[in-house]
């Protein structure tokens, strides 16, 4: 594997290092989604499938091809949430998206009318936008934009108001939508004894990055839904410690952004996990493109001598044998390679000379053997007591 490393040239530096960035990500995105079970069964797979390719399974092999396009489909289909999410998060980067503008006053307010909300019993589903887009899990609704304040968020939930069991959208300090319905969340195990604005929360929640604010209605308590978890807070006091929290993320004040080497030192476990997957794939798979030769060096062994001879010497008694085949393939085979039989069977016809042919060597597997030097190889015979050699 050191003789491996070794061969390494910029593009493969270049090559591996993107690799790793591909897979950090994707680690840390899949850490974040409720797919990872699903998709760790697939990496399965596909180890098995790499490792029955890589061993000859032949069998085995085309069983994995012959599913690899139904297996592709299934996968758009079972995924096809994450898989949205992904794209549109890669979008967003893509144009630049400027998450939520940051403002105190604002969270001030929110945090007062909530505290309000919970004494009184009212009911409320407030949405805090994330950087990631909304609009295709926002249903209905009725555009705002009015600058925040107790009496607006007041009047847009009491209950005389027709949009007052829909979700409100706070950009800022501003209201940007009211009367708004949420997809519903089925996990079942957080949504035990809470009602539908809580699954409306948990279910935004899931499919964007976004903070969800629930006031219940029948108990007066104030529940915050964030990256598919559901959390109850202890009151309305605790709800100023979830939007710094959630700001400081989203939208991190200059001071706070974290550099490329701080984020890379708070994940480095996932970071070692991805430079390892690369340079394992691209042992497996990036020298395997390129063909080339290696010598190795393996001794002479006589085989089938005639009983009459015995065998005082063999010149030379080592040969180079030169191997052709993938870099990978090439590097990793053994310095010794198994001994070159000679077939001296025809000694006792008087021949001393025998002519190595490279497709009677051995090669590790994945190789060919393309030449042996020398050629020929001479041996050096004693007749035994039983008789002289024949002559031809």
């Amino acid at each position: 594997m050191t003789e491996l490393l070794l061969t390494l040239s910029w593009r493969d530096v270049a090559d591996i290092l993107l690799a790793s960035t591909l897979f950090w990500g994707a680690i840390l995105w899949l850490r974040r989604t409720r797919a990872l079970p699903a998709f760790l069964g697939l990496a399965i797979l596909g180890a098995v499938y790499l490792g029955a390719w890589q061993l000859g399974l032949q069998l085995t092999a085309r069983i994995f091809q012959g599913f690899s396009a139904v297996l592709l489909v299934l996968v758009v289909v079972v995924f096809q949430e994450d898989l949205r999410r992904l794209l549109e998060r890669i979008g967003s980067w893509g144009m630049r998206r400027r998450a939520p503008p940051r403002g105190t006053s604002a969270a001030a307010a929110l945090v007062r009318v909530v505290t309000r909300l919970t004494q009184t019993r009212t009911g409320a589903l407030v949405v805090l936008p994330g950087r990631e887009p909304l609009e295709r899990h926002l249903e209905g609704g009725l555009p705002l934009g009015g600058q925040l304040t107790e009496p607006l968020l007041l009047s847009l939930f009491d209950a005389s108001s027709p949009g007052h069991d829909g979700a409100v959208v706070v950009m800022g300090d501003r209201v940007t939508r009211f009367a708004l319905r949420l997809p519903l969340s089925t996990d079942q195990d957080q949504l035990q004894d809470v009602g539908t604005r809580h699954a409306a929360a948990l279910g935004l929640s899931e499919r964007s990055d976004a903070l969800v604010i629930v006031v219940s209605e029948e108990r007066g308590e104030v529940s915050v839904a964030r990256a598919g978890v559901l959390t109850r807070l202890a009151g309305a006091q605790d709800l100023p410690a979830v939007l710094a929290a959630f700001q400081d993320e989203v939208t991190p004040a200059p001071g706070q952004r974290r550099s490329p080497w701080q984020v890379l030192n708070h994940q480095w476990r996932p970071a070692l996990l991805a430079v390892g997957l690369s340079l394992l794939l691209w042992g497996l798979q990036g020298p395997g493109s390129t063909v080339v030769e290696a010598e190795r060096e393996a001794a002479v062994m006589v085989s089938n001598l005639p009983a009459e001879f015995n065998l005082e010497s063999i010149t030379p008694e080592r040969v180079t044998v030169v191997l052709r085949g993938s870099q990978r393939r090439v590097l990793l085979a053994p310095a010794e390679l198994l001994p070159v039989r000679v077939d001296a069977v025809l000694a006792q016809l008087g021949r001393r000379t025998f002519q190595l042919d490279p497709n009677e060597v051995e090669a590790p597997r994945g190789t060919e053997v393309v030449a042996v030097r020398p050629s020929t190889v001479k041996l050096s015979l004693q007749p035994t007591s039983k008789g002289a050699p024949r002559t031809p």
